[in-house]
């Protein structure tokens, strides 16, 4: 019983240090130059997490381990359920069939595009490449952590993902008011917030480029992404189903076809569509449920930091460019393609 005391208070000491890193990402992330910038405290959290994994994860004790394991796994997925707190249902019926429509080609299009050109034009192992195509298509940080937890790929490459968020997604906040403003763009202030909406990668990216025009804009933008962010829960339920039916099983020789695979439905997906769902009913007072978002908050940048603490440089190192070019083109292809499709479907509902 004393050695299973030990082994708890190693775990708590674990989840201890990953939660001051979290807090001080909280910390920082609330800096006017940081809010400025659009960097979210789950960006400074992996951030910090990388720079203590590097210099001196040596002394990190080895009892603690566990306790940082959990974070980035466990505790990952009670975030991502939370996360529902974030989004009514009554947002997604508000942007009407157009925004929805164009959500759902975005998301699928960039994903399948990113993980193609992966794959098959760069030689990007499978999980790096559907790491950063989440990263683009869907929510950031928040779509790679959960996407991560589906395909349970080492930390390194997460870290590597995020990192291409922050890249592309931080070069955008700043890139797309430019456009408008000096009139590259030809839309007005609610469909300029669709096509931000739809094509920026993280949602704090969304509310500073959006704002950046008018309240319109900002508005439209953040309640386009929420949505955006919603499809989260059946992406991950079809990238399940994906990799069950085409992951090898031993002894499938002796097995009838429909034997040979169970699918895995990721539940914390499905949770997280019904935290959403009991968001919609307005049951709780506004400031419990921001309340919660913040504690939802420090939980994913606890998760992050996790992962930033077992990511080693030397192996980001042999991942080399390729990765960096891939989420480049899928930038391009977000703000190109994405215009694109905005006029479009904008044109056919009008």
């Amino acid at each position: 019983m004393a050695f299973s005391k030990t082994n708890r208070a190693n775990t708590l000491n674990g989840i201890f240090l990953v939660s001051l890193f979290a807090l001080s990402a909280m910390y920082i992330a609330e800096l006017p130059w940081v809010e400025i910038l659009g960097f979210s405290p789950l960006v400074i959290a992996i951030i910090f997490g990388m720079i203590y994994g590097n210099t001196l994860r040596h002394k990190l004790p080895a009892e603690w381990v566990p306790g940082v394991i959990f974070c980035s796994k466990n505790i990952l997925r009670f975030a991502i359920v939370f996360y529902g707190f974030r989004i009514t249902y009554q947002q997604v019926f508000a942007v009407g069939a157009e925004a929805l429509l164009l959500d759902a080609i975005i998301v699928s299009g960039t994903f399948v595009f990113g993980w193609f050109l992966g794959t098959k034009v760069f030689g990007i192992d499978r999980d790096s490449s559907m790491l950063i195509g989440s990263g683009a298509s869907i929510c950031g940080a928040a779509a790679v952590l959960a996407t991560e937890s589906t395909l349970k790929s080492e930390p390194y490459k997460t870290a590597m993902a995020v990192a291409t968020v922050v890249l592309f997604g931080t070069l955008g906040m700043f890139l797309y008011p430019v456009l408008f403003k000096y009139g590259f763009l030809l839309m007005d202030p609610k469909e300029y917030g669709i096509y931000v909406g739809a094509t920026v990668h993280e949602v704090a990216q969304v509310v500073v480029a959006g704002s950046a025009v008018n309240k319109v804009a900002g508005d439209t933008a953040v309640i386009v992404k929420m949505t955006r962010v919603m499809m989260l829960a059946p992406f991950l339920v079809i990238l399940s189903y994906f990799l069950t039916k085409n992951r090898p099983t031993k002894g499938d020789q002796n097995k009838k076809p429909d034997e040979k695979s169970k699918i895995v439905i990721p539940w914390f997906a499905v949770y997280f569509l019904l935290v959403a769902g009991f968001n919609s009913l307005n049951l709780l007072p506004k400031e419990i449920v921001s309340v919660i978002n913040n504690i939802d908050t420090i939980l994913l940048a606890m998760a992050m930091a996790a992962l930033g603490i077992e990511t080693n440089f030397s192996k980001l190192k042999n991942v080399g460019l390729k990765p960096f070019i891939l989420a480049g083109m899928l930038f391009v292809w977000l703000i190109f393609g994405g215009y694109i499709l905005t006029k479009g479907i904008g044109a056919f509902f009008a």
